[in-house]
């Protein structure tokens, strides 16, 4: 199964691809199988704090029916190798639905998500058939996104939860993400990308709260 899931991996050039596969693969071979192949051994989840997706997803059985999810914008860095998608989930049962947002990276010419969360609307965001793709300038030397300080609580003993605060950016520094959970539960999301003399704010998403 490990040789045919790197296979996969291999198979999808970028990050688009590498999501639309784990979403193929959530209806074939169960959701949370799929998002436990998938998954970076360090990733997060949010239920609405941050929790380690290996803890999360551990044992845990896979539903009659996956949700479904397409990426409607991708924003990448210039090197290719980090990426942010973001689009449309609905359940199996139509019911609820709202938006995902995914950090990907490449690992052993694969791609794994290390980020990943969810948001519920009150009425469904149409899904494109060719999501938007924004790329990291290469021009210049990027000094790095201006990523916000850490807040100064530490994770649970023996590491057994994440911290409230999340980070991390391209081996080229053309793309970063934070994310922050409030001890509500509010989630900030942001992505940064280089343009060549400046970072611009890709995307800023308000997660949960009023």
């Amino acid at each position: 199964m490990l040789v045919s899931l790197l296979a996969v991996l291999a198979a999808a050039p970028n990050a688009v691809d590498a999501e639309r596969a784990f979403g193929q693969d959530a209806r074939q071979k169960g959701q949370w199988t799929a998002s436990r192949q998938y998954a970076h051994p360090d990733a997060v989840m949010f239920t609405p704090q941050a929790i380690w997706a290996r803890d999360f997803l551990k044992g845990k059985q896979d539903p009659a029916k996956a949700s479904q999810w397409s990426p409607n914008a991708s924003y990448v860095s210039c090197d290719g190798r980090l990426a942010v998608n973001t689009g449309p989930w609905r359940s199996a049962d139509k019911r609820t639905s709202g938006f995902f947002t995914t950090v990907w990276e490449q690992h052993d010419g694969g791609w794994q998500w290390i980020s990943d969360g969810r948001h519920t609307l009150k009425r469904p965001i149409a899904a494109r058939t060719k999501p938007i793709l924004r790329t990291g300038s290469c021009k210049g030397r990027a000094p790095g996104p201006p990523l916000s300080a850490p807040p100064s609580r530490k994770p649970g003993p023996g590491g057994i939860a994440p911290d409230d605060y999340g980070r991390g950016q391209s081996g080229d520094r053309t793309l970063g993400w934070e994310w922050r959970v409030r001890p509500n539960g509010v989630r900030q999301f942001r992505a940064y990308l280089w343009n060549g003399r400046g970072y611009t704010v890709a995307l800023d998403q308000r997660i949960g709260g009023k």
